[in-house]
């Protein structure tokens, strides 16, 4: 399923680019249309442990969509490029009344203890939901969305480096897959493509 993607996402125009520093995302000219369905399923129910020790499942409990990304805290590349996008668009699509809340999975749970998310999401967005959780239950969740992760190397500081897909998942209010969404775009075109599912007014 995991390589499948990859080779399904070329096909459909969204390819995976390079990969540098242990992370592989869209090459720069990758866009979606917001509209066009994925030849694949995916998504699918989990059950982890949010940042501040609560259950949540993939519905968000406020009835709101989410985008959701899988990385990790000290990454300092894409993701330092994701949650930062993903948390301005937010911004932006709740001036226009659409309520989006950003979500992320971490593929290195072994360092991403949940005072280490509720620290670094703080500094990236209020309502910014880090999960964790035991392996089956993350494994669970990386196979629902296609997620490969592998360790590559320690840094200078002694921090994993990680390879990992980099994609942003839009997801309803119940956790139903809609969309990709590449981690490169602007986050205006990331509101716009959000809400062209959503429709003004959606979310809590």
């Amino acid at each position: 399923m995991r390589g499948l993607l990859a080779l399904l996402l070329a096909a459909f125009g969204a390819s995976v680019g390079s990969a540098h520093e242990g992370h592989i995302h869209p090459a720069p000219a990758a866009d979606l249309s917001p509209q066009a369905p994925l030849p694949f399923a995916l998504g699918g129910p989990f059950l982890l442990i949010d940042q501040h020790g609560m259950p949540r499942s993939e519905a968000d409990p406020e009835g709101r969509a989410q985008l959701l990304f899988f990385g990790y805290a000290a990454c300092e590349q894409i993701c330092s490029v994701a949650l930062p996008a993903m948390a301005d668009a937010v911004d932006k699509l709740t001036a226009t009344g659409i309520r989006v809340t950003p979500v992320m999975i971490t593929i290195d749970p072994e360092t991403d203890t949940e005072d280490v998310m509720r620290k670094r999401l703080a500094e990236v967005h209020p309502d910014f939901i880090g999960l964790t959780g035991q392996p089956a239950a993350l494994e669970k969740a990386y196979s629902a969305f296609g997620i490969e992760r592998k360790r590559l190397f320690a840094d200078q500081s002694g921090n994993d480096v990680f390879a990992h897909g980099s994609f942003i998942y839009l997801l309803d209010a119940e956790g139903r897959f809609l969309t990709l969404i590449p981690p490169i775009l602007t986050p205006e075109r990331i509101a716009e493509i959000v809400s062209s599912h959503l429709g003004s007014g959606a979310g809590g």
